[in-house]
């Protein structure tokens, strides 16, 4: 039988972050990742769009992507003149209608407060900026003028596993079937192989697996494997300086190379837990181009060339993460429930893992809000910012 003094489930980005960041914050136990997918294929950061933006509603979502932005810029001295991530510094543009110009305000005064490098863009500076927009029913954005952007997924995941193993992490490619709970502690997990390993500590970083792992501790999960569709169209005329633009009604784009990446979450009676790959028939056609036609005219006459399905984990209590030890559960802690933030935020939350489990307490960034206690109370503190 093997033995670790932290068993982390899921090895993607959240899951490899926290080893990373152990290691980084000093931890000298055994860590032990397992990692069911080892090609990634099948996980959310595999698949994600990867931006990073400062444009939330939340405050602790915003200095987790206060932390990840800096960490990012600041990788090749993390990591070596070699590494990279090839990120790209341009702004969300988050656009609001009339009915939604008083939240939009009062967002961007919270991100403005926490250091973030946001202007509100009234309908005439909006246009200035974004000549193709239509701007017939909109009242202004947010835009980001610094410090967001996106990265390439894979080669994020790529240096912090690479980091883990140097520093002695241990990854398995293996699923765990089963946790071990002996008089309301955890005692070890069992995998598909037939190995156990004991362990006083896991984490679960499963991301839109979280709710399975998390009943085999007997806990009750609000986290729900929900399908997004991501699709990649050319367009023949240019649209020069887009950042990630978000309508109103959610539908966003934003370049990649010489396409655009798009995107949209259904409404909610259309959004059923899901664990298929399957992209429907006639989504597109009917909840993402007529948007996109409406808002940015050159694209009706995009082509679609490809798309690709992910899976959100979702919270469905306030789409915010569940982070933080288990009350009823010790050594069980949480890092899931991302809603799709959870790729920008790894940096942040492997961090805020670390420190919980060196020191027993955030140090760095204060995500007490983000704990179980909130679940039990059936208090969500929302995120309106979720796309």
């Amino acid at each position: 039988m093997q033995s670790a003094d932290v068993v982390i489930i899921g090895g993607a980005a959240v899951g490899s972050a926290t080893a990373a960041f152990l290691c980084r914050e000093g931890f000298k136990g055994r860590v032990v990742v397992v990692e069911k997918d080892p090609s990634y294929q099948w996980c959310a950061t595999g698949r994600s769009v990867a931006s990073i933006r400062r444009q939330f509603s939340t405050r602790e979502n915003i200095e987790l992507s206060t932390f990840g932005w800096q960490y990012f810029s600041r990788i090749k001295e993390e990591y070596g003149p070699e590494a990279h991530v090839s990120l790209v510094e341009r702004g969300y543009a988050i656009m609001a209608s009339p009915e939604g110009a008083g939240v939009l305000r009062a967002n961007i005064a919270l991100q403005q407060g926490l250091g973030a490098d946001v202007e509100l863009l009234a309908p005439d500076a909006l246009k200035a900026h974004f000549s193709w927009l239509n701007m017939d029913d909109l009242a202004g954005a947010g835009w980001g003028r610094s410090g967001e952007g996106w990265v390439d997924p894979h080669a994020h995941l790529a240096l912090m596993r690479k980091r883990a193993i140097a520093e002695g992490v241990t990854y398995l490619a293996d699923e765990v079937v089963g946790i071990d709970v002996e008089r309301g502690a955890i005692a070890g997990v069992r995998l598909a192989s037939g190995a156990r390993i004991a362990t006083r500590t896991v984490v679960c970083a499963a991301g839109w697996h979280s709710r399975k792992v998390a009943a085999m501790a007997g806990i009750d999960l609000p986290v729900r494997p929900r399908k997004r569709y991501v699709f990649v169209i050319d367009c023949p005329t240019p649209i020069p300086g887009a950042g990630l633009m978000i309508d109103p009604s959610g539908v966003y784009f934003r370049p990649e190379g010489r396409y655009h990446i798009t995107g949209v979450a259904p409404p909610e009676d259309e959004d059923p837990d899901a664990e298929d790959f399957d992209i429907e028939d006639g989504f597109f056609e009917r909840l993402v181009w007529p948007t996109l036609a409406h808002r940015v005219p050159a694209f009706e006459t995009l082509k679609v060339m490809n798309a690709w399905c992910c899976h959100y984990d979702l919270s469905t209590l306030d789409h915010n993460a569940i982070l933080g030890p288990h009350p009823d559960v010790a050594g069980f802690l949480l890092a899931c429930g991302f809603s799709g933030h959870g790729l920008q935020h790894s940096p942040g939350i492997g961090q805020a893992m670390a420190e919980l489990i060196v020191h027993g307490a955030y140090r760095t960034i204060d995500l007490t809000r983000f704990g179980w206690a909130r679940i039990a109370a059936n208090a969500p503190l929302a995120e309106a910012n979720v796309f």
